[in-house]
């Protein structure tokens, strides 16, 4: 057990130092980054790529997107003639996460004076992604009203670590036996301090709430002073 313990503590030591490298890369870059999680299922890449569509015409944006298997997801969304990086965790071991790492790799993969934001499209998981840091300005947890009311309680560490929710698929509320009230409340149990948007991508209601949110990320980054040396080679 202790040895197990020594290399879980290794690995989040490590994901840590790479994450402080990414956060300030992004930094030094002026490229606003929003860390997307959720279980499988939740509707995290048509919010993406609806997001987008309404973007386009006043940012650039790319997509590193995170599965264990496939790039079926980054094929929908670079359709839309966007930069996507593809990052399978599968040769590493099916990991059920993406790793600050990985998150660089994909980045230099990109050409990145041509964005202003990225998404971090991380695998399908409500436990795992929650543990590692990956440098972002943002992380985003996507509640499904088909998932339940419970899974704030169920998976705390997910909403501890976020600092917006977005309860997705309202367009269903009318035909499911989903109370978003309750949601809500669990959501705020575990995290008083976290903002929740409730929307739909399908039938785009409550998307405006959404894109300002992530307008406003990027201005904050276009804005921000940076006086940090960029390292030799960069």
């Amino acid at each position: 057990m202790k040895k197990e313990i020594m290399v879980l503590r290794n690995i989040l030591e490590s994901n840590e130092a790479d994450a402080a490298v990414n956060r300030d890369f992004f930094t030094r870059k002026k490229i606003a980054t929003v860390n997307m999680m959720s279980s499988p299922g939740s509707g995290k890449t048509e919010l993406i790529g609806k997001t987008i569509d309404i973007l386009s015409s006043e940012l650039n944006v790319g997509v590193i997107e995170g599965d264990i298997c496939t790039s079926m997801d980054s094929e929908r969304l670079a359709s839309r003639g966007i930069q996507v990086v593809q990052i399978n965790t599968e040769p590493f071991g099916g990991d059920c996460h993406l790793e600050a790492s990985m998150v660089k790799g994909a980045a230099s993969l990109m050409d990145l004076g041509r964005l202003d934001l990225i998404f971090v499209e991380n695998v399908g998981n409500l436990v795992c992604p929650a543990e590692f840091d990956l440098g972002v300005d943002s992380n985003v947890v996507v509640l499904s009203v088909t998932e339940g009311e419970d899974k704030p309680l169920k998976y705390p560490l997910m909403f501890r670590t976020c600092d917006l929710c977005i309860l997705s698929k309202t367009d269903l509320l009318g035909v499911l036996d989903y109370n978003a009230d309750t949601a809500r409340m669990h959501v705020l149990k575990i995290n008083p301090r976290i903002e929740i948007i409730e929307l739909s991508a399908k039938t785009s209601s409550g998307m405006d709430g959404w894109i300002s949110f992530l307008k406003n990320l990027v201005f904050i980054k276009k804005n921000s002073n940076c006086s940090r040396h960029t390292p030799a080679g960069e």
